[in-house]
């Protein structure tokens, strides 16, 4: 028993789910990359705001995040409706937190003159840093664990608002 872990009344090894937790790292990554490429172009090429240009990032990263995640991080054979309903819950509060997060922590810091001038020195965009931060810390503490024990899980959410 000690190389299994209880889920769901199933034994599930412990490499399995760190097998699963890296592939959710992999996908995050990717995700990532889109989020932080769309939002580096709005703000570069086209002058949009940091905080609408995060908006709009988090809304293509959670995108391309859902699409692998059903199709190769954890293998769902939920109805994609019921996935969908879930993941887009899980995926507001995911973009609440990253845009209020990134925009409080930015001007936070943008208050504290040697940081953002230290900040300013090496990175042209400033909130470029704390959307790294927060992006991280939502990844890891929100984003992974409500897929994991949520979203990709075959329940169907019309059970979660029934009384017994």
């Amino acid at each position: 028993m000690d190389n299994q872990l209880k889920s769901n009344g199933k034994g599930v090894s412990w490499r399995h789910s760190v097998w699963i937790f890296f592939k959710a790292q992999i996908s995050a990554q990717f995700a990532s990359f889109v989020d932080f490429l769309v939002t580096i172009l709005l703000v570069r090429l086209f002058d949009v705001y940091y905080v609408y240009a995060t908006l709009a990032g988090a809304i293509y990263g959670g995108i391309v995040n859902c699409v692998i995640n059903y199709k190769w991080t954890f293998k769902s054979k939920g109805k994609k409706t019921h996935i969908a309903v879930k993941f887009i819950i899980v995926w507001i509060c995911s973009i609440w937190l990253n845009t209020w997060g990134t925009y409080t922590l930015t001007e936070s810091l943008a208050r504290i003159p040697w940081v953002r001038d230290t900040l300013s020195q090496y990175f042209g965009d400033f909130f470029i840093i704390p959307k790294v931060i927060v992006a991280v810390i939502v990844a890891l503490f929100w984003n992974y664990n409500m897929q994991r024990l949520f979203v990709y899980r075959n329940i169907d959410i019309r059970n979660l608002f029934k009384r017994n």
